[in-house]
């Protein structure tokens, strides 16, 4: 299609290549953006935290002249890491595509979402990007590293990352499949197929109840922190992250608290600072907390 290869096609070069993201996008974007030598065009989220079709559209129009021609990708956060929050996935799409943009979708902690009934709605869109991942070892519960990228055409991803030598020419006929021309490495372990044994043993809806029990304890735990005189939430939550405040700690609270948990084998619950003000966050991944392990972790910052 025209939107993947336009950015190879067109005249003139820019001086930087920039990549457009929304303000909670991971930061292994911006890393990644500086080791091609790029830049990025970060576009303001709305009131609930999300890029929207709509704000990238604005961006790019009020941009200047080089800098809109210089954008030549577009990345959507399916679950930010901060909130859990769901871009519209769907209005970014179709709005990368209109502009003749790549479309990625960094679903690496929420997209497992797509698994539950529930939270699926969210993600209308994806089907249509051009790439997007998800991590296993995040919400999909393998117990190792591992990373899934996809690709709507898997053509132009071996077009861009095949690597030619001498000695790799026993793996380069036309069609053989070699997992090397898809990404930047070479060397690695076939990290897909044990996750791939424990969908095929325990089967999708298994998958899909797990996530579920997830997004239901999220939810009980905001009932909780509503109902709690001394703690708030700093946002509802989306999916399964769930971020509060105790009232009247400083940051030195939060970090004695957490050490204090660790200390005693209790709970692994993290400080972390939104727009400055240190608070702290449940990311509630493993369908084996209860509301009464939340309930127990809130009892002890009375």
């Amino acid at each position: 299609m025209q939107t993947r290869r336009s950015a190879a096609q067109r005249s003139s070069k820019p001086t930087v290549w920039r990549i457009a993201c929304g303000a909670e996008a991971h930061s292994s974007v911006e890393t990644a953006a500086r080791v091609m030598g790029a830049e990025l065009l970060v576009v303001p989220a709305d009131a609930d935290g999300r890029l929207t079709g709509t704000a990238l559209a604005h961006a790019l129009d009020m941009a200047d002249a080089d800098t809109r021609d210089s954008v030549f990708a577009v990345v959507a956060t399916a679950g930010t890491t901060q909130f859990g929050i769901v871009d519209d996935i769907r209005g970014i799409v179709d709005t990368a595509h209109e502009r003749g943009l790549w479309a990625h979708i960094d679903g690496a902690y929420g997209l497992a979402a797509l698994a539950a009934e529930s939270a699926r709605h969210l993600f209308t869109g994806v089907a249509d990007a051009d790439s997007f991942i998800v991590d296993p070892h995040k919400w999909l519960f393998a117990p190792f590293d591992a990373c899934a990228l996809i690709y709507r055409e898997p053509a132009l991803a071996r077009a861009a990352h095949a690597q030619k030598a001498g000695y790799l020419e026993v793996l380069e006929a036309a069609d053989a499949w070699n997992p090397a021309d898809y990404s930047i490495g070479l060397s690695r372990r076939a990290r897909g197929l044990p996750f791939w044994f424990s969908l095929a043993v325990h089967g999708t809806q298994a998958y899909g109840a797990a996530v579920e029990k997830s997004l239901a304890t999220a939810r009980a735990a905001a009932d909780q922190i509503r109902a709690l005189p001394y703690v708030e939430l700093v946002r509802e939550p989306q999916l399964s992250v769930v971020v509060l405040r105790r009232l009247n700690w400083a940051p030195k609270n939060y970090y004695e608290w957490t050490e204090k948990l660790l200390q005693t084998g209790f709970a692994f619950v993290t400080p972390t600072v939104h727009e400055g003000e240190t608070v702290t966050r449940f990311a509630i991944v493993n369908p084996c907390t209860e509301p009464a392990d939340i309930a127990a972790i809130l009892g002890s910052m009375a």
